[in-house]
């Protein structure tokens, strides 16, 4: 990513107005498609699921932006933990970068941004899980400092969901 366009990436927390986009984003690859809906109307459910993470303090859904065009989100979670002293641990999930601003650099400004956030917060540890089918994202975050240290287990509870 060229200095001038990292300079125009902003962060901010999301509005419901970014609903339809932010679907669209986490339904645009392989994986997504299967799990999201990015009809119009929006479900429900995804609303539903906004307001729980807006009114809760320990969640954050962050959307950047380049020129006022969203092209990145995620979600944090701050987790309180006895593990590690009492320590809290940050959770980072939903990372999806626009198809048209994939390998520019927009996720390594969006994660970077997230772990400073976490620092903030007095978090100890920052954690994230990325789909085994996904070779590109585990070299990403392998290349962010990220170990795969722990082997994680989903039970969806739903028929037909992929975790």
């Amino acid at each position: 990513m060229d200095t001038s366009e990292e300079k125009t990436i902003s962060f901010r927390a999301a509005a419901r107005k970014d609903l339809p986009t932010i679907i669209q984003m986490l339904a645009d690859d392989d994986l997504g498609s299967k799990r999201e809906d990015p009809s119009s109307p929006l479900k429900p459910s995804y609303d539903a699921a906004f307001e729980a993470i807006d009114i809760d303090p320990n969640n954050e859904l962050v959307v950047a932006a380049l020129e006022n065009k969203l092209v990145g989100v995620l979600q944090i979670t701050f987790i309180p933990c006895l593990t590690h002293r009492g320590g809290w641990r940050a959770l980072i999930e939903g990372v999806r970068v626009s198809k048209a601003h994939r390998s520019s650099g927009v996720g390594r400004l969006m994660l970077n941004w997230a772990i400073q956030c976490a620092r903030k917060r007095g978090c100890t540890l920052v954690q994230l899980t990325t789909d085994k089918s996904r070779p590109d994202a585990l070299c990403f975050y392998e290349s962010m400092g990220f170990v795969a240290s722990h082997e994680g287990m989903k039970l969806s509870l739903e028929t037909g969901d992929s975790a």
